[in-house]
């Protein structure tokens, strides 16, 4: 009986230590299913963003040759149908802006009669309905994939009578997609490049910033700090800025180690990265918002810092943010590009990764890199600010 007594009295300390500690509580049993319902909330999103159609932004399909058997398998696909003979080089060239919106259709001439004979045991090629598009359009990708889709299931309830988008035999292969390289590239480097930036350069904060504010009050050192008789605000713009400074250091290496090794990532015989990709510029614009957002990450760690009662205990209380940045930094994966409304860019953390998001994929905006790096300042001035108001309290430096 008493082993059970004291079986029970384990238990019941450690469950008031665990459930005593809101912090903790909040990292292991809050958090995990707030992230999840997040991330899963925000992919619905954004499929649900490709599945919606813009009525101001729909898609032009031009068809030459159009079938009357075809047209009931794509015409409940949103887009507007345009039937016609087309110059061939002048829809690519307009299909390659990837602002037009348009794919670009080709039937062959008898294309009923053509199928109605076609023997597949034959051996010869198969009637091939050719579809040019751009990737890099989410609208046009969307309509090509429709478009294929209601063929290839208008085909399979008769046989194989025709193949779509084939290469011939002996002939030059030919590009469908019309996507630029510069476009292909920057798709891929804006969806990865931003979250990895972010997250070096909060690991970078994180592994000074605790130690710097937590560890000194642990080690008892924070006291004797507090009663020099530098100003508050002094003490907390120097600790912001030193610890800044390492972190910057530590957030362009990384950087620049992304950058050098990008062409070794995605150099193949078919693509390789251009040295003008981008300007110096656009490399300008993206350090100064590297540097506001170390400011912001290293103000924020350090408030948490500044509350912990040690270096554990801040690293526990700054898990959620890491999780919480984690989830900013893929935004720009579940979205469908940087925002326009320039209010967006005043959302600390999320404006640093969708303008950088907006430099790599060419669509850099100076009006987004002023107020992105004007707010992220503001916001380090307020936490410079509040971080001293925290040295001046007693209950919250000397909490046990």
């Amino acid at each position: 009986m008493k082993q059970h007594s004291n079986t029970l009295t384990i238990i019941g300390k450690e469950c008031r230590r665990f459930f005593g500690d809101r912090s903790l509580v909040f990292t292991s049993i809050i958090m995990p299913g707030l992230l999840i319902y997040l991330i899963y909330t925000l992919m619905g999103n954004a499929i649900n963003k490709q599945i919606q159609v813009d009525p101001d932004n729909i898609t032009v399909a031009k068809i030459e040759n159009m079938p009357p058997s075809i047209y009931p398998a794509i015409q409940d696909i949103p887009m507007l149908i345009n039937e016609g003979t087309f110059d061939h080089d002048a829809m690519l060239e307009e299909i390659a802006d990837k602002d037009n919106n348009l794919i670009y259709v080709v039937f062959p001439p008898a294309f009923d009669s053509l199928t109605a004979c076609y023997n597949a045991a034959s051996g010869q090629p198969a009637p091939n309905v050719r579809i040019y598009y751009n990737s890099a359009c989410p609208e046009a990708e969307s309509a090509y994939n429709a478009i294929r889709a209601g063929l290839e299931s208008w085909e399979s309830a008769k046989v194989n009578l025709f193949d779509i988008n084939a290469q011939v035999d002996g002939e030059e292969p030919e590009m469908f997609d019309q996507i630029s390289e510069e476009d292909f590239l920057g798709n891929l480097l804006s969806g990865i490049i931003p979250m990895l930036i972010v997250m070096l350069l909060f690991s970078g904060c994180m592994a000074i910033a605790p130690t710097s504010i937590a560890g000194e009050k642990e080690r008892g050192t924070m006291a004797t700090l507090l009663v020099t008789p530098l100003k508050r605000h002094e003490l907390a713009l120097g600790k912001i800025v030193a610890l800044s400074c390492f972190a910057l250091l530590s957030g362009l290496s990384s950087f620049i180690g992304i950058m050098l090794s990008l062409p070794k990532m995605i150099h193949s015989d078919e693509l390789s990265l251009p040295s003008n990709l981008y300007t110096t510029g656009d490399y300008l614009c993206l350090l100064f918002v590297i540097l506001s957002t170390t400011l912001v990450l290293v103000s924020v760690i350090a408030i948490i810092s500044a509350y912990a009662k040690d270096v554990k205990n801040a690293g526990t209380m700054v898990t959620p943010l890491m999780l919480l940045i984690m989830l900013v930094g893929l935004s720009p994966m579940l979205g469908d590009g940087a925002p326009e409304q320039l209010w967006a860019y005043l959302i600390p953390v999320y404006n640093s990764v969708q303008y950088m998001s907006s430099v790599f994929n060419h669509a850099n905006m100076a009006n987004a890199m002023i107020i992105t790096v004007g707010s992220n300042i503001i916001y380090t001035a307020l936490a410079i600010f509040g971080l001293s108001k925290m040295f001046d309290s007693e209950k919250v430096m000397f909490r046990s």
